[in-house]
């Protein structure tokens, strides 16, 4: 899978509980343009949260994009994200969007990326961007060897991100939801 060298996102599943988190880095080159960025938000009427990694621009217009496909399928999360998926790999403009998606709701967890691919991990913790290996291999750990929550392990699992990737910093934020 590509690396974005923009940011770090993480979704952990846990005890009944969804948390997306992300830092909150925006770069240009080697600048850092941003300390504060919102990455995570809550689509679907507050039912359903998205992270994103990559271009800032190419994210939010995939935000509304998938908001329009979350409208159009009742909130039906696994079929809008196949959709955007499909809208995203075949329309000329689309599919040269340089983002990463991360969605959930109370009950599935999605990545969602511009060549088709609508992912939901097996063990339930997924990352995307340049950090996003150092933060899914701490949320793993994590879960395996302690009884934080999701939302805890997020947050801990980019700390870590953090202090390895140049790309992502401490600025964390983090939208959870329970059933």
């Amino acid at each position: 899978m590509e690396q974005w060298h923009h940011t770090t996102v993480l979704a952990v599943r846990r005890d009944n509980k969804v948390a997306i988190g992300s830092d909150g880095q925006v770069t240009l080159g080697n600048t850092v343009m941003k300390h504060t960025a919102a990455k995570v938000r809550r689509l679907g009427g507050g039912r359903i949260i998205a992270g994103f990694a990559g271009s800032v621009a190419d994210a939010l217009a995939l935000f509304t994009r998938f908001e329009a496909k979350l409208e159009a399928y009742g909130h039906n999360l696994e079929r809008s994200a196949v959709e955007l998926a499909r809208e995203w790999r075949t329309d000329r403009a689309l599919r040269h969007l340089e983002a990463m998606l991360i969605t959930a709701d109370a009950t599935t967890t999605l990545l969602v990326s511009g060549t088709g691919e609508v992912l939901s991990p097996d063990d339930d913790v997924v990352g995307v961007g340049s950090g996003g290996s150092y933060a899914l291999a701490a949320a793993r750990a994590l879960i395996a060897h302690t009884e934080l929550g999701a939302r805890e392990v997020v947050e801990e699992s980019l700390k870590i991100a953090g202090s390895i990737d140049i790309y992502t910093n401490q600025h964390i934020s983090i939208e959870e939801l329970s059933p």
